[in-house]
């Protein structure tokens, strides 16, 4: 995984509490969250109309 380690991700998350604080990292998980399944949901619907346009450039 991008040539990380156990160690190294648990020295990641030691700095991100440090920075952020245990109160702003719950915050910033759930936003992190919604932003990563909107984008999957923006891909899914993209994908779906992407077929439709090119059968219409192809006529």
């Amino acid at each position: 995984m991008f040539g990380l380690g156990v160690q190294e991700l648990i020295i990641i998350l030691v700095i991100v509490l440090l920075i952020f604080g245990p109160s702003k990292l719950g915050d910033i998980g759930t936003a992190l969250g919604k932003g990563i399944s909107g984008f999957k949901k923006a891909v899914k619907d993209d994908d779906k109309k992407n077929p439709d346009e090119e059968e219409k450039k192809e006529s």
